[in-house]
């Protein structure tokens, strides 16, 4: 049965894309609940939980391949409970069975199908079975509930037992822990010994983007002045957004490329990874001033209002890698249509993009990329350097005017709160380097978007059309709070920083465990699964315990709260060794690590335009500090008693641990302040 044919099982009522993608199947779904579990007790069968999301591409082929086979769907309904999770909306589930299955000794990705006793237990599992051993898998498995349910039972038990308890233990250390100077070089000699000296990044394949691994290295720089940390990030991001990774045409950067050069994307765009790369080629271009990275931003603003923004203003969760049938077949060129847009334009063009013939790439399709800066090029085929841009410029706008009219690859079009909380911090970055209005507007626009529809008395985790009923996870309340956080500096209206000091009380009430010190991913109040887990790792997505450790150190700060900073402190001292021995894994961790090092200036700006000023001060790279201001008076305890005197536009305070430097009315003689101080 092929989608969209035929009657629609309960996948249909769903907000999740990558659900209704299935709402045709022959399969009889259910999202997970009350519903499917209590069916599977009631008739004693075992539960198939499926889990993917709606760009990944082996869960279409696994769909295409089996769930929409009437035969294998018949043996499925016969003998299953049969539940559809999309990962992103649910990534508690996700969690505990991903861990289960490489529990088990197998390989964990997606799709993840799990079998379960009827009371959630996991007792078998894998990524992607091709038809015939997916059918064989179905039959075995059936027989074997049936004749050995008793070795099932003890097997699964035994498994829920391990997933239930804490592995925090094995990472956690209860010694006290300095936060040195040789820590940081310690971090510094990992990522430099790993490092991929040609291509950027570290050196494997495939090659993930990471920022927060370079957003750390900026700021080890920002402590040591070491060029080679600044040099390794520049060589990385430029390699990057010279490569195949990133839509040379549209704009925005793919998930991974599947080599070691940044050529081949495997082709999806997530909104996680765009945000945090619009605060790295922030930081970048705020040190550097190279107009390479001003023109990068600009491009992912682009592509963002283009492709992946509602009319109210939310953001998209992703694009698919597939159209038609085909990975990449969206982005890719072959020589013919390629030369049908680049007919007017100089040859130099074909060239400086590696489009060949033959093609650069499967199938006779070229992926841009481009191999030289503007400067090796104009050199190497003795054309002006200043010619290259503007005809660069056009040409991407009739390329896109001409790739607009292909089938387009699909689009999750709901709205993550987590997600977008990361965009609107990217977005906040990205205005206070550019000083470009319309990426604030973009911020605050997305923020009015998630409390009209994402917000009430708690936080919820996803938007399609209407709100889902899931409670948002610690990433959607860490990241919301992070995000408030941003708006303040960015705007110094306060009634962000009041929003963000809410939320961090409500996550420490509903997520917080004391014993361990940590917070719970999902809340007290939420369904409770087989385990409940807490998230140590960076991974594409930073840890929400290491968001929330920097929120609390952030809040405690600004709002002179020691008991916040004292958790902060206690939460990351338990796992600095960790960061110091395996920083690419931790590495957001080691950026509130060099936080706790470095002493943060609090820098509060008393008079005019308190915002602009604190602006001009952030064209220079200060990433050590934070930002405080007012107009007049405020009962923030930081701003409490400091005025601007009369005749001067504003006063600049640069305090550290709450003890001022004298009060000056200039830019330039803060910078010099702080900057002396470090």
């Amino acid at each position: 049965m092929s989608n969209k044919e035929g009657s629609a099982n309960r996948l249909i009522n769903s907000t999740s894309p990558y659900l209704l993608q299935h709402a045709y199947n022959p399969v009889d779904w259910y999202e997970w609940g009350d519903e499917a579990l209590t069916r599977a007790v009631k008739e004693n069968k075992p539960i198939l939980v499926s889990i993917g999301y709606s760009s990944c591409h082996w869960c279409h082929v696994m769909e295409r391949e089996s769930f929409e086979n009437n035969e294998i769907a018949e043996l499925m309904n016969e003998n299953f409970v049969c539940i559809k999770v999309d990962r992103e909306e649910r990534p508690d589930i996700d969690q505990i069975y991903m861990d289960a299955v490489q529990a088990m000794g197998q390989n964990g990705g997606w799709p993840l199908n799990v079998f379960l006793t009827p009371d959630q237990k996991p007792f078998y599992g894998g990524t992607y079975f091709p038809p015939d051993n997916w059918r064989q898998l179905l039959t075995q498995i059936t027989k074997v509930f049936k004749e050995k349910r008793e070795e099932i039972d003890n097997s699964a038990n035994e498994l829920a037992r391990a997933l239930k308890a804490s592995d925090l233990s094995q990472f956690t250390t209860s010694q006290s822990t300095n936060f040195t100077q040789e820590g940081m070089d310690k971090m510094f000699a990992f990522f430099q010994s790993r490092f991929d000296r040609e291509w950027g990044g570290l050196d494997r394949a495939p090659k993930f983007v990471m920022p927060t691994q370079w957003l750390f290295l900026l700021r080890y720089y920002a402590r040591t002045g070491n060029s080679e940390a600044l040099a390794m990030v520049e060589h990385t991001v430029k390699k990057m957004a010279m490569g195949g990774l990133y839509d040379q045409v549209g704009g925005g950067f793919a998930r991974y490329s599947v080599d070691g050069r940044w050529f081949a994307p495997h082709f999806e765009k997530m909104l996680y990874d765009n945000a945090q790369l619009l605060s790295l080629y922030a930081e970048a271009y705020t040190i550097t001033k190279d107009e390479f990275y001003k023109r990068i931003i600009k491009e992912t603003k682009e592509w963002l209002k283009r492709e992946m923004t509602n009319d109210k203003g939310g953001f998209y969760s992703a694009l698919d890698a597939d159209s038609e049938g085909e990975e990449g077949k969206f982005y890719v060129w072959t020589k013919k249509e390629w030369d049908s847009v680049t007919t007017v334009y100089p040859n130099w063009v074909t060239q400086y993009y590696s489009v060949t013939d033959s093609g650069n790439w499967e199938h006779d399709n070229n992926i841009l990329f481009i191999t030289k800066s503007d400067e090796e090029f104009a050199k190497e085929t003795g054309i002006s350097v200043d010619e290259i841009q503007p005809t660069i410029a056009r040409l991407k706008a009739d390329l896109l005017s001409t790739r607009s009219n292909r089938p387009r690859p699909g689009l999750d079009d709901k709205v993550l709160t987590g997600w977008n909380a990361m965009m609107i911090k990217g977005l906040c970055d990205a205005y206070t380097a550019l000083q470009d209005e319309e990426l604030l507007r973009m911020a605050l626009k997305n923020i009015e978007f998630i409390e009209a529809n994402l917000i009430d008395n708690k936080v919820y985790r996803s938007f399609k059309g209407r709100r889902s009923d899931v409670e948002g996870f610690l990433e959607d309340y860490a990241f919301l709070i992070q995000a408030y956080t941003s708006l303040y500096q960015a705007t110094f209206n306060e009634a962000w920083l009041h929003k963000a000091v809410k939320w961090t009380n409500s996550v420490q009430q509903k997520f917080y465990d004391a014993e361990e010190g940590y917070f719970h991913f999902s809340s007290q109040d939420a369904e409770q699964l087989i385990a409940r887990k807490k998230e140590l790792f960076d991974n594409v997505i930073p840890s929400s315990n290491g968001v929330m450790a920097s929120n609390l150190f952030r809040l405690g700060i600004i709002m002179d709260n020691q008991d916040l900073r004292n958790q902060s402190t206690e939460m990351i001292a338990k796992v600095s060794h960790l960061v110091e021995g395996e920083p690419s894994y931790m590495s957001n961790w080691a950026i509130l690590y060099s936080e706790m090092l470095s002493p943060m200036a609090e820098v509060v700006v008393v008079g005019k335009e308190p915002e602009r000023v604190a602006q001009q001060l952030q064209q220079s790279y200060i990433p050590f500090s934070l930002f405080m201001g007012t107009e007049s008076i405020s009962d923030l305890p930081l701003l409490i008693e400091k005025t601007n005197p009369s005749g001067h536009d504003y006063t600049i305070y640069v305090c550290y641990n709450k003890t001022c430097k004298l009060p000056v009315h200039s830019t330039e003689e803060a910078l010099k302040q702080i900057k002396s101080a470090r």
